[in-house]
């Protein structure tokens, strides 16, 4: 991928007397409008090769010329990290994150994250804003994540995130035994005391979480759920709203439930087990140059099924 973009498009008639910044965004929709405004500052995205302001009126029959040099989006240091890759192509990358991979740099955690991994797999993904990353995963949870490799895939994956077109399905196990599937729609916000949680806030914003049973043990469910909305911690902070927090969820799980009758080997392995249980298992979208509708799914990891393995030998123990 060159970081050097030359594009010229002749501006229509009918789009006379809109704003520049409005022009460019319909006539290169491929990036966004921010970054289409910083080039025309940059002087980078002219008009009959003069700079103009982003505000001022066009009359149509202009030629807008762009010339622009992808910057670097950060100062993160590539690192050979292993990545389990279920699909690539230029344009796309879809991986499978194992547990306790950071996904992105932050305080604390610099480096050993997706995204240095990411730039050490593909160095050009330097010039993408978060390398491409255009929705995130806990770092205990496991499963699919599709990547932007340019900043056009990066734009149309996002719009398809905006617009809830992009499908997105997780197993969990709850705490608890559902009697049925349902939907929670419950806003989300930063929790009001504790900033590094987020909770159920009517000042929050709409957040939507549909899920059905997959199957029911004594003492737990094991779940299948689709987001509508892609709020930080939604899932979790939805299931222990209505009551059933995910298994190993040390955050939004007052406690860890260990019912009366549980047997010795599966209150061994919840008392232990590591992370929340919850597996990003399916992810839909459409392909953002080819426009093919896309699908992938990925088994659960073994630490899932061993889980289950336990729930289900514990409750036909008990039978």
């Amino acid at each position: 991928m060159t970081n050097q973009i030359s594009q010229r498009v002749d501006v229509p008639f009918e789009l006379g007397n809109k704003r520049l910044d409005q022009v460019a965004a319909e006539l290169f929709p491929d990036y966004s409008r921010s970054r289409l405004q910083q080039w025309i500052k940059d002087g980078q995205l002219t008009v009959d090769g003069k700079v103009v302001r982003g505000r001022d009126k066009l009359v149509g029959g202009e030629v807008l010329q762009l010339e622009a040099v992808l910057e670097s989006e950060g100062t993160w240091e590539p690192e050979a990290i292993d990545l389990d890759i279920v699909y690539e192509d230029e344009h796309i990358l879809v991986i499978n994150k194992q547990a306790d991979l950071v996904v992105h740099p932050a305080a604390g955690n610099y480096t050993g994250t997706l995204l240095n991994g990411l730039l050490y797999h593909c160095p050009e993904l330097i010039h993408v804003p978060r390398a491409g990353i255009v929705h995130r995963l806990d770092k205990d949870t496991t499963g699919l994540m599709v990547v932007a490799k340019t900043l056009q895939a990066q734009v149309h994956l996002v719009g398809q995130l905006q617009d809830r077109t992009m499908g997105r399905e997780y197993e969990a196990v709850v705490q608890g035994q559902m009697t049925g599937g349902g939907k929670v729609d419950e806003p989300i916000g930063r929790h009001g005391t504790q900033r590094t949680k987020m909770a159920v806030s009517p000042l929050g914003k709409e957040a939507v979480t549909h899920y059905r049973v997959l199957k029911k043990f004594p003492t737990h469910t094991h779940i299948r759920l689709k987001l509508e909305t892609g709020r930080t911690h939604q899932i979790r902070v939805h299931m222990s709203h209505i009551g059933y927090p995910l298994v190993g969820d040390v955050t939004y799980a007052a406690r860890t439930r260990l019912t009366r009758g549980i047997g010795p080997q599966l209150r061994s392995m919840l008392q232990a087990f590591p992370r929340q249980a919850l597996h990003a298992k399916a992810l839909s979208l459409l392909h953002p140059v080819e426009q093919e509708w896309m699908e992938w799914e990925v088994d659960l990891p073994a630490d899932f099924k061993e889980l289950l393995a336990a729930l289900k030998a514990d409750a036909e123990a008990d039978d």
